[in-house]
């Protein structure tokens, strides 16, 4: 494979225009590209490879999301990867607005997505060489990988605590909310357990499991013996539920929020050092971007104000551009170098694609 710039680590880019470019040959050249995009490219009036000429082109692309609910995974690998693509994994999205939607992570875009994560745990002060505890979906969800990776990078072990976010919002949509209670005690139980027994020193937990957590009074003791660090990501917390969490429950312990999405390649977009109020997630550009757009019009919003996200995923071993997100946010300037918009406040829309959005616990 010819070395170019989309096989620079992502803090080395200097030009996203040139970045984009370079995924546009490379994904819609016949020689290098995935069955699923040369396939689509006849269906549009546009040519990516002559048209798609800077990050704001990303644009003229139409949102396929919906398509990957059924997509053969070979048809998401790039040719250019050859005969033996390296593949970490197959992952699903939540499901969250109907069946799950499905991706392909290669061995090159975790390499660099880590190696791009790992000084922002540093910079926010995520210890090293502490084990991990993640009470997080596993199965075919990305967060596992990614959670048993940090841990084992970092100089830790990872416990898992296996959630089941389909099941709750299943429970949840029937009206058994006893049963989703009983089963998050179940999960309770098995944290319990393992915070008495083992040495952790970062949990990773989803923003709704964390408030519940916060109810238990022997769970917080637990918590507050050895953990230094809670990371939460998956559904959001309320400012006022993360207030409370930061100032009165945990006081002491670093809370770091985590935006984290299948669909723009595992993630998870870490929050901004130096956060207080609601956190703010700069994009991984030019790799991963968002905009925060009126839903209607998709021009932008001014910053500061509420609009609906779309996300960008631009790699060489993935692209999906323009993809329309469940999620409201409020629009925020990105920091400086880095192309798109960050974002803050993100929570769900109540309707997306004709289906009512349950957050559950995930």
């Amino acid at each position: 494979m010819t070395e170019s710039v989309l096989d620079l680590p992502l803090r080395e880019v200097r030009d996203a225009d040139e970045y984009v470019r370079a995924a546009m040959e490379w994904h819609f050249n016949p020689a290098t590209g995935s069955p699923f995009w040369l396939s689509r490219a006849a269906s549009f009036d546009f040519d990516p490879r002559s048209d798609v000429k800077s990050h704001d082109d990303l644009v003229l692309f139409p949102n396929v999301a919906n398509e990957l609910r059924d997509v053969p995974i070979e048809d998401l690998i790039p040719r250019g990867y050859g005969d033996n693509p390296p593949i970490v994994g197959a992952y699903e999205s939540g499901g969250t607005t109907g069946a799950p939607k499905r991706v392909v992570i290669l061995g090159d875009w975790w390499e660099n997505l880590l190696g791009a994560l790992h000084p922002h745990l540093d910079e926010l002060g995520v210890p090293r060489g502490v084990n991990w505890l993640a009470m997080a979906p596993g199965g075919p969800h990305v967060v596992f990988e990614t959670m048993r990776r940090w841990a084992r990078d970092r100089g830790g072990v990872a416990f898992f605590i296996d959630l089941d976010p389909r099941w709750v919002k299943k429970l949840i949509a029937a009206g058994k909310t006893d049963e989703a209670d009983a089963y998050m005690t179940h999960l309770f139980d098995q944290t319990r357990f393992l915070l008495r027994t083992q040495k952790i020193g970062v949990l990773m937990i989803t923003g709704p499991m964390l408030a519940r957590l916060a109810q238990h009074d022997d769970l917080v003791d637990l918590v507050r013996e050895q953990v230094s660090t809670i990371m939460w990501g998956g559904a959001t917390i309320d400012p006022d539920t993360r207030d409370l969490i930061r100032t009165e429950v945990f006081p002491g312990i670093k809370l770091i929020g985590g935006l984290g999405s299948t669909m723009i390649g595992g993630g998870p977009v870490l929050e901004r050092p130096g956060t207080v109020d609601m956190p703010v997630f700069d994009p991984l550009s030019p790799a991963i971007t968002f905009s925060v757009v009126n839903p209607k019009t998709r021009e932008k919003v001014p910053y500061g104000e509420r609009g609906q996200v779309i996300m960008n995923h631009v790699s060489k071993s993935m692209l999906l551009p323009n993809n329309l997100e469940r999620d409201l946010a409020v629009r925020v300037e990105a920091l400086p170098g880095l192309v798109g918009d960050a974002i803050a406040e993100v929570f769900p829309v109540q309707v997306f694609d004709d289906e009512d959005v349950i957050e559950g616990v995930y």
